[in-house]
């Protein structure tokens, strides 16, 4: 008597529409950050119409959703702008509709505003209140013009001592450039020397594995363990990978050098929104007041346009436009 065939597996269900964002923006090589953001934005437009499937909604869905956010949220423009780049996003490059609709929707104005620089006084006082290592990155941040997080991804194989100078690896826009590193920040030596000795701690203990751009771990299978590739500043304890699952070592978290910048301005008597971001701004203006070029300046930020560095560094101006009021004549 023959047996019958046992019946066929059910075919492996699709992913989930968010795990498909996810997955899409890894293929295109989008940044960590702006994977979460698009994510988060589409779970909210979904949950906003009931749970509905975005292939169910159109244009009047969108726009109700980008109006709520602007009416009953008061979100900023560029918030509002944010949210309606991760649903052309979620259309175009996931679920490949054709919709020129989504580009007709019209884009909320940028409000631009004129960042918050410190003074020369007030960023003395304010790294004068900071100690330990939230001081060497906002002394490094002050003293590169660096942004925070591309501080606190720097690898020691990007600092280079003699030349005075550190490469800045994948900055906004995923370029790379090179800032000038100050001769005075000699902590700087000493933070990597004891970031050594923790890598070497770490290798005895079977860990020491750090984490490598654009997989490269799988071309070199053993690169994730070489002293260059470390962090300058290591967090201080081992963390799961949310991506590989990997147990390792990442960078200090950029909230704790925030809340201490925060705390030390307040400390300082400063009456200003201050944050780390803030060193950038006052680095490049203060450059330009010693009367380096402006064009120097724009290459040590890594801005495209000239016109980004000259809204960065507007106190330059001295005030107004750099006129002198007719007041101060009498």
């Amino acid at each position: 008597m023959s047996l019958a065939a046992p019946p066929a597996p059910d075919p492996p269900s699709p992913p989930r529409l968010l795990d498909q964002i996810r997955h899409r923006i890894r293929a295109k090589h989008f940044a960590r950050r702006t994977e979460k953001v698009y994510v988060d934005w589409a779970r909210r437009f979904i949950v906003f119409h009931g749970k509905r499937h975005p292939r169910e909604l159109g244009a009047a869905e969108v726009e109700a959703f980008l109006s709520h956010l602007a009416l009953t949220r008061q979100v900023s423009a560029s918030t509002q702008n944010q949210a309606k780049a991760a649903l052309l996003f979620l259309y175009k490059e996931v679920l490949e509709l054709p919709l020129p609709w989504l580009d007709e929707i019209v884009q909320a104005k940028v409000t631009r505003r004129l960042p918050v620089v410190l003074t020369v006084r007030e960023t003395k006082s304010l790294l004068d209140e900071l100690h330990g290592t939230p001081w060497l990155v906002a002394s490094l941040l002050y003293g590169t013009g660096m942004r925070l997080l591309e501080g606190l991804r720097l690898r020691v194989k990007d600092v280079e001592f003699e030349r005075r100078e550190i490469v800045v690896r994948e900055g906004k826009g995923a370029k790379d450039r090179v800032t000038v590193l100050p001769e005075n920040l000699v902590p700087l030596r000493e933070q990597i020397r004891r970031a050594k000795r923790l890598h070497e701690l770490e290798l005895s203990e079977g860990f020491g594995d750090v984490e490598m751009p654009h997989a490269l771990d799988l071309k070199y299978p053993n690169s994730g363990r070489a002293w260059g590739w470390q962090y300058v500043f290591p967090a201080r304890t081992r963390s799961v990978d949310p991506l590989s699952g990997a147990i390792r070592r990442h960078h200090l978290h950029e909230q704790s050098i925030q809340r201490a910048v925060r705390d030390a301005a307040v400390r300082a008597a400063i009456h200003k929104p201050v944050s780390p971001h803030v060193l950038r701004h006052s680095f490049a203006t203060h450059l330009l007041q010693a009367g380096h070029d402006i064009r120097t300046v724009q290459e040590l930020l890594g801005h495209a346009s000239v016109e980004t560095t000259m809204i960065d560094t507007h106190v330059l101006n001295r005030g107004g436009r750099g006129v002198t009021s007719p007041f101060d004549a009498l």
